[in-house]
């Protein structure tokens, strides 16, 4: 994060299922400033970069990525569950300490799964037919800075929260994040599915998807591989994102097959990583079971099938596994190869604030879990968190 000047585009992709391209979203960069990005062709949907100035994070021009699992830092409906160490102005670190803030700052890019709508507005909701199944979420806008000023670079709104107060909601949403300077990927309309974030002169584009309604579709893998491909040809370096998978304590495990969870189809994320790899991504990490899960590598590209709850306030359980979280960090060539990788373990504290764990449970617990799901991965994991890539250094 810091000063480092980043541009970011939204990017329309273009499908046999999706022919018409809209404009792009604004052009935002770290300064907060706008300017209209150009509309892309309809066959081609090229968007010209703004190069970025450099940084001197990584060695040989590459770039180190920090990412965590879901995000929630507190609802006001239908009662409030909203942090009282945050009221409007405030940084993060009036409820962040200084130890977790270097992490998530401490990087080129820093991404993460936003769950619920940044909307200070009111009117019609997402309803549940069971209410101790389904919960309907809404952060404050100025929220949005917050997670910026905590190091938040891009999110994910592609989850089963993000259509909570319909389209209101999800536009209120984009403009939030818009304001606050973060890149964001996962509606499904055009302009706003993907998006290309600038930095170190290397041009990192970001694909978000889940099962739900108004976003890119996990259970649609021929139209995620060309949303893919078409990303491939804009960025240097893809990075792919699912919410997806069964939950809780019992969804540690991957199946290797589709998961049904409250009779919703939450995707086949193993082969669904292996089709989006296939199509061009470079690095692929997932979350939604509110529990870590285990790392993977195909044809030399690291996955993330769960990286657990990171910050989730209030509304969920965040005892046992449920707070335990990951910051993964991967070190990528400008070509996309993952040349060092770590977990960095967390822990939420009270009702749902992250901290660093130091216990490092998360690659504990991580590393029993790809040993037992996925034995044939070249990964080996120490207990500080520090990933022996092996054979993951491949060609494609």
């Amino acid at each position: 994060m810091g000063s480092v000047l980043r541009t970011w585009m939204a990017l329309a992709a273009v499908s046999a299922l999706t022919a018409c391209a809209g404009p792009t979203a604004a052009d935002r960069s770290a300064g907060g400033q706008a300017g209209a990005a150009a509309e892309p062709a309809a066959e081609a949907p090229a968007s010209a970069a703004v190069p970025a100035a450099p940084a001197a994070r990584t060695a040989a021009g590459g770039l180190r990525l920090r990412m965590v699992g879901d995000i929630m830092i507190g609802t006001n409906f239908p009662d409030d569950y909203t942090p009282p160490e945050l009221a409007p102005g405030d940084g993060a670190d009036a409820i962040l300490d200084a130890a977790m803030l270097a992490v998530l700052r401490d990087a080129d890019l820093t991404l993460g799964n936003f769950e619920g709508v940044l909307f200070d507005g009111t009117g019609a909701h997402k309803t549940c037919g069971n209410p101790t199944q389904c919960y309907v979420f809404r952060s404050p806008e100025y929220y949005a800075d917050v997670l910026a000023d905590a190091g938040f670079d891009g999110v994910t709104l592609a989850n089963n929260h993000s259509g909570d107060f319909l389209e209101a909601g999800r536009a209120a949403t984009r403009a939030a994040l818009d304001r606050a300077g973060i890149a964001y990927t996962g509606h499904d309309e055009p302009g706003v599915r993907t998006a290309i974030m600038t930095v170190n002169g290397i041009r990192v584009g970001l694909a978000g998807f889940s099962p739900n309604p108004g976003t890119l579709s996990i259970n649609d893998p021929e139209r995620a591989a060309r949303i893919v491909e078409e990303l491939d040809r804009e960025a240097d370096i893809v990075v792919v994102t699912f919410h997806g998978g069964a939950e809780g304590t019992g969804a540690t495990h991957v199946p290797r097959q589709t998961e049904i969870f409250l009779g919703e189809n939450r995707g086949d994320v193993y082969a669904f990583a292996r089709r989006v790899i296939d199509a061009g991504a470079d690095l692929v990490f997932g979350h939604g079971p509110h529990v870590p899960r285990a790392l993977d590598v195909y044809r030399g590209r690291l996955i993330a099938y769960s990286l657990g709850n990171f910050w989730t306030y209030g509304r969920f359980n965040v005892s046992g596994l449920g707070g335990v979280g990951t910051v993964l960090e991967a070190t990528l060539a400008p070509d996309g190869q993952v040349v060092a990788a770590r977990i960095i373990g967390t822990r939420q504290q009270g009702a749902g604030i992250p901290a660093l764990d130091p216990t490092n449970e998360a690659a504990r617990m991580i590393a029993q879990l790809t040993v037992g799901d996925i034995p044939e991965a070249p990964i080996s994991i120490a207990p500080d968190g520090t990933i022996a890539l092996g054979a993951l250094v491949s060609a494609r």
